[in-house]
């Protein structure tokens, strides 16, 4: 029977710092990518629901209610990615300590280790497409959200901002370990289109706050 694990979203805030804290292997980076995600579109959603926007107008209103209902679905996307890096990392780890005797223990071996691998990549590239999107609706929301709200949005743009980079440098480290030259290339394409939209929409929402 498999192990039972506490999903990371339902841990107290100060017991999940001390997860983070602890000399486990996991949570590690890429669940804190996932966890600074979901903290910056919250403030994102904040920005944009309340009462005010910036000049009152109608169409500003409606623009940040849209961005709301977009975001909103992001935030449920990197918490249960917060779970999912540690997943994958786990299974990284148990094909490490599969037998690596013989021949056919080492083929085994390899082939686990290769197919763990690509999952713990996979997971933090979901974590930059989230990021991404979220940085995009962070336009919108530094374009029209009240004025006395431009700390937070900021804030929510940063935090996405280190989301997307720590992200790409999990990926970097998982793809120097893959031996598929198709994957490791149509990955780290992704990878770099992401950083790059990711880096011009946060610059972008920061330009539109000042």
């Amino acid at each position: 029977m498999s192990e039972h694990i506490r999903p990371y979203s339902e841990y107290a805030l100060i017991d999940l710092l001390d997860a983070f804290a602890s000399n486990a292997p996991v949570p590690g980076g890429g669940s804190a990518a996932a966890v600074s995600g979901a903290l910056g579109v919250s403030l994102l959603i904040m920005a944009a629901s309340l009462p005010k926007s910036k000049t009152g107008a109608p169409e500003e209103a409606a623009d940040l209610a849209e961005a709301a209902a977009r975001l909103r679905p992001l935030r449920d996307t990197l918490v249960l990615l917060i779970d999912a890096d540690s997943t994958a990392y786990r299974e990284v780890m148990a094909a490490l300590k599969l037998p690596n005797g013989s021949a056919e223990d080492k083929a085994a071996r390899a082939d686990a280790l290769q197919l763990a691998l690509k999952a713990a990549t996979d997971v933090p590239l979901d974590v930059m497409r989230a990021g991404q999107q979220a940085l995009a609706g962070g336009v919108v929301v530094a374009r029209n959200a009240y004025r006395l709200a431009g700390s937070d949005v900021a804030m929510g743009i940063e935090l996405l901002a280190a989301t997307v980079r720590g992200s790409a440098l999990s990926i970097d480290g998982n793809l120097a370990g893959i031996k598929d030259a198709s994957y490791t290339a149509r990955v780290g394409a992704e990878r770099d289109q992401l950083s790059d939209d990711s880096r011009r929409d946060a610059e972008q929402a920061l330009r539109l706050i000042t």
